[in-house]
């Protein structure tokens, strides 16, 4: 039997771990964290459902929910509620049009079209697809493995883990951030793969806020806000409704905000809760907060992007079977990054 090892447990290497697995190879998933599901966390307390990364995808885009279905989780999609979103411009919160949220925060979205359709999530958050994706992969996921180093066998590749061990295979699938990914292929001389080092993270910083529905005297319509470059402020970008976007996110009688903040914004929480007292007329301290900082969030690409990655993906072409995929690699967004994970299983699947 084939052997291939995923690097990276992430959204993109558990799709592609899942894609081997179907198709009977030994698989071996190495995650470096704690956990699986990478910038995936969604936690529950108390009746809210709390998300520290993505909270849906696009339902124009079908990757997610056809990977559903094959894990028998489909029951769990749950449809966008409302819809549209506005703008502060210091005085008050004007209508914008669809998809105009997403340019005034420098988001690459995709077309138009695709946006009408809206957003999709799962009834228990994000996390229900990371859950169900482990589930089935079971003990082929190693957390707490990180991969040092990855260096050519006579028929594949050994990878050396932290520890002292390794682990020859016969494929690799990196699902790795791109800098980790540039590293990886820099060891085995595939010097183009430096280029990957020039795609940029950039922070994110949200915290979640719950209240009791009475504290809020503004009539809340939409998805939320995004707050113009000229309105004065301390540091508020954007805020999600998270309770009124999906259905079950808070109990009955309360309200759970998502606020984003600029990465210094000193006090995160404190911040937070006055620029919404503020903007929404809020009146109390909110009943609970939880903060969540990624150093290295969102991906941007420099020009040609796309032509050196397959650039890079023919000179893998020529070796053992060896597949990069991720957000860093691909496009972001969680349905892209399904959509490059399994694209990577295969293409090592048809290379074994």
């Amino acid at each position: 039997m084939s052997r291939v090892a995923v690097i990276g447990a992430g959204l993109t290497g558990l799709a592609a771990g899942w894609e081997l697995v179907r198709a009977g190879v030994e698989t071996f998933v190495l995650e470096s964290e704690q956990r699986a599901g990478g910038v995936i966390v969604t936690e529950r307390r108390d009746g809210y459902i709390v998300e520290g990364g993505p909270d849906g995808f696009l339902a124009a885009e079908m990757d997610l929910p056809e990977l559903a279905a094959e894990l028998g989780i489909e029951h769990k999609l749950v449809s966008q509620l409302a819809k549209g979103s506005s703008l502060w411009t210091g005085v008050c919160l004007d209508p914008l049009e669809e998809g105009r949220a997403a340019t005034l925060l420098g988001i690459q979205e995709p077309l138009q079209e695709d946006l009408s359709k809206g957003f999709k999530s799962f009834a228990g958050g994000m996390a229900d697809l990371v859950e169900a994706l482990a589930e089935r992969l079971g003990s082929r996921v190693a957390l707490a493995t990180s991969v040092a180093g990855l260096s050519r066998t006579s028929r594949g590749y050994r990878l050396s883990l932290a520890g002292g061990n390794t682990l020859e295979v016969d494929g690799v699938v990196a699902a790795v951030p791109a800098w980790v990914t540039a590293h990886l292929l820099a060891e085995l001389g595939v010097s183009a793969a430096r280029e990957l080092e020039d795609v940029l993270y950039y922070p994110s910083l949200t915290v979640s806020l719950a209240y009791r529905a009475e504290q809020v005297t503004t009539e809340l319509t939409g998805t939320g806000f995004v707050v113009s470059s000229t309105a004065e402020g301390l540091g508020l970008r954007a805020c999600t409704y998270a309770s009124l976007k999906y259905p079950g996110r808070s109990p009955k009688g309360h309200l759970l905000f998502r606020a984003f903040l600029a990465p210094a914004s000193d006090d995160p929480p404190t911040v937070a809760h006055a620029e919404l007292a503020r903007i929404l007329g809020i009146n109390g301290a909110p009943l609970w907060h939880r903060v969540f900082h990624w150093v290295r969030g969102l991906p941007r690409y420099r020009p040609q992007h796309a032509a050196r990655v397959a650039e890079i993906r023919e000179r893998l072409s020529r070796m053992a079977p060896l597949a990069i995929s991720g957000a860093g690699i691909d496009r972001a967004g969680v349905s892209a990054c399904v959509r490059s994970g399994r694209a990577a299983g295969r293409i090592v699947l048809e290379r074994l």
